[in-house]
Formats: C-alpha cells, sequence, structure tokens
C-alpha cells in the first residue's frame, strides 16, 4: 500500500471529502457513487463498489434475479436464463 500525500479532517458528523483528483481517477461520480469499506486491524480501507455475482464473484455481466445480483453464467446454470 502506499501513501497519497493527502490529508483529509474528518467534520463533526464524521464525513471526510474525498479529493477531486482521486474521484477521477477511479471514476467515483460526485453523487451517487458507492464505496465500499474494508477494514484490516488498523486500516480502513476504500474501494469503489462494484456489484459481483452472489455465487462466483464475478463482475461482468451482472443481472438481478429475485432481488439477488448474479452474473448471467451462474443464471443460466440454475435456469434463470432461457
Amino acid at each position: 500500500m502506499r501513501s497519497t500525500g493527502i490529508v483529509r479532517n474528518v467534520d463533526s458528523v464524521g464525513r471526510i471529502v474525498l479529493p477531486a483528483e482521486l474521484r477521477e481517477v477511479f471514476g467515483i461520480k460526485e453523487s451517487g457513487g458507492l464505496l465500499e469499506f474494508f477494514v484490516d486491524k488498523d486500516t480502513i480501507i476504500l474501494k469503489k463498489f462494484e456489484p459481483t455475482c452472489i455465487f462466483c464473484g464475478n463482475e461482468d455481466d451482472i443481472i438481478i434475479y429475485k432481488d439477488k445480483k448474479i452474473c448471467k453464467a451462474c443464471a443460466k446454470q440454475i435456469g434463470a436464463l432461457e
């Protein structure tokens, strides 16, 4: 993991501002962009949220089946696609 050299304050309600440079590099929308939080001991990791298949973890060709995100390959295996 490498440092960006960017430091931000946390405001009184716990918010931080994600710098425009990082939003641009990672393609994060200013309104409606989703981030996923991970923790590892004393480290907080932010990752651009990408929907993945609940069965295999694939990020490609995601569809919604019975309110769940699954890829077309898994949907075909369970007979959800014809």
